[in-house]
């Protein structure tokens, strides 16, 4: 895995006249350390269509400097950004290549613009001589490579917070720039500039506008469930925490807009859509639900009291959990380096780009999204009602689990109409949650079992004990029948006249 630290700063604009403020009168600052000029050459690539630098990413090449390889920055938030390396090579690196693949779409990457850097640095310190950040004055000079033939050039200021530091230090120093007349930089990077000033950057996005009807409300939350999907990508393939979790969520969410919102939407037309959402949805499920169930065990067993645990049980566990995320990460690599999966992400780019509206899309969003709320709310109502007509077993097991998926669709449906019918949406959601967790954590109760039954039996072949799988399935069995009892009061406070009423209907 190539090395990765997170990047926190500050750019500003800056002209060579421009003398910076005494900086030692920052906070905690005790002294501002020169550490030369560095010659950088840095070549920056590109789909020829630009493809990441309109989603704020950027590939480069870069020699001089402290840091010369190969460089991949993936943004988190404004001023933060993700920075993956590799050493330097004639070619970009598979690795860097496939992180930005949800990006590119398998299309070559090309350079597109080359930077010149005349880097002039300075650490700020503090009393011990720790640093608190790097401040570098960069004069730069840009060539456009591809798309263009035009030259640029300019100076800026960055100030790079030190890993690990406090971001609330570069409020301190922006504010000390600001007095001195330092203006924060127009372009968020220096790739940016160098497009823009040079032959044009990236097609813009047309942005949505005001969402008056209630095909734009579902519209606007079907384009940021896509970008969270796509976003997500470099994460689940960096096995970063909680990726393929927020990368599933955004796929269901989607799947269960489309399906829920299917008279502003056309079914007809987005039906494969749903069917690949389902299957990616699937393939990450495989990684998630083993996360799950592995993290739920191994709570289980270190309750255990110690004069119970017999046997080699936390060994067991953890060579099972591993190869189970091995061979869990095998599968959702293998999605997503798939061309089945780069094109369901144009399908969903295409959806957006030209939605298949009906006629109920023109609609007031305050009656067409409770509409399709309440029709998502009854459904949940008629599989609750068999589900707690069913005596105790196997059949009223999968009857729960599917009252679990009608509760998780009703409230993905109110998180579309949220904007729209504020409190009212939120208060629905809000109780479809509680049901969604009493039923989830029975379910993961069902699956927990049949683990540990089959660790029970593979812990019998081996001669070992089995006396603790059994004690931690008897307990999976309680808290099963603990969530069964809790649940008709839950469902009770989602109870249909409330509903209605929140809903105004």
């Amino acid at each position: 895995m190539a090395d990765t630290k997170r990047e926190i700063e500050r750019k500003y604009e800056a002209t060579p006249d421009i003398p910076l403020p005494d900086l030692t009168k920052v906070p905690s600052v005790a002294g501002v350390v020169g550490k030369g000029v560095a010659e950088l050459d840095a070549v920056y690539y590109d789909t020829a269509d630009l493809r990441l630098a309109a989603s704020s990413v950027t590939l480069r090449r870069r020699t001089g400097g402290a840091d010369a390889g190969w460089h991949l920055k993936l943004p988190v938030a404004p001023g933060v950004r993700d920075e993956i390396a590799a050493p330097l090579s004639d070619g970009v690196p598979e690795e860097l290549a496939g992180l930005a693949r949800a990006y590119t779409r398998g299309r070559e990457l090309v350079p597109v613009v080359r930077l010149l850097s005349s880097r002039d640095v300075q650490h700020l310190v503090d009393a011990d001589g720790a640093l608190l950040a790097e401040l570098s004055r960069d004069a730069v000079v840009a060539e456009r490579l591809h798309g263009g033939e035009g030259t640029a050039q300019w100076d800026e200021i960055e100030v790079e917070l030190a890993d690990g530091g406090d971001p609330a230090f570069l409020d301190a120093v922006d504010k000390k720039l600001r007095k001195a007349g330092v203006h924060t930089a127009a372009a968020p990077s220096k790739l940016a500039r160098a497009l823009t000033e040079t032959g044009g950057g990236p097609a813009e996005r047309q942005g949505r506008g005001e969402t008056r009807t209630a095909g734009d409300h579902v519209l606007a939350y079907l384009e940021k469930e896509v970008a969270a999907v796509v976003a997500h990508d470099p994460g689940v393939r960096r096995d970063l925490p909680d990726a393929v979790h927020q990368m599933r969520v955004a796929t269901r969410r989607l799947r269960s807009a489309l399906r829920s919102y299917r008279k502003v939407v056309d079914r007809d037309v987005t039906g494969p859509l749903i069917d690949e959402l389902k299957w990616l949805a699937g393939e990450l499920g495989v990684a998630r639900d083993q996360e799950v169930l592995a993290e739920r065990l191994a709570e289980r067993a270190d309750a255990v009291p110690v004069t119970l645990l017999l046997g080699p049980v936390d060994a067991r566990l953890a060579a099972w959990a591993v190869a189970g995320a091995a061979d869990a990460r095998r599968t959702v690599i293998a999605a997503l380096d798939s061309d089945r999966y780069l094109a369901l992400l144009d399908a969903l780019d295409a959806l957006c780009a030209h939605p298949p509206l009906l006629k109920a899309a023109a609609g007031a969003p305050g009656d067409v999204l409770p509409k399709a709320v309440l029709r998502e709310y009854d459904r949940l109502a008629a599989r609750m009602e068999r589900a707690l007509s069913l005596p105790e077993g196997e059949e009223r097991d999968h009857a729960l689990h599917d009252a679990r998926k009608a509760a998780k669709r009703a409230r993905y449906a109110a998180e579309v109409a949220r904007p729209a019918l504020g409190k009212a949406a939120k208060r629905f959601g809000k109780r479809m949650k509680a049901v969604q967790t009493v039923l989830g954590d029975h379910q993961d109760s069902v699956v927990a079992r049949e683990a540990l039954r089959d660790l029970a039996v593979r812990a019998h072949a081996a001669g070992e004990t089995t006396f603790v799988w059994g004690l931690l399935y008897g307990r999976e069995e309680a808290r099963a029948e603990a969530r069964e009892a809790e649940l008709p009061g839950v469902w009770a406070e989602a109870s249909a006249p409330r509903i209605r009423a929140a809903l105004g209907r």
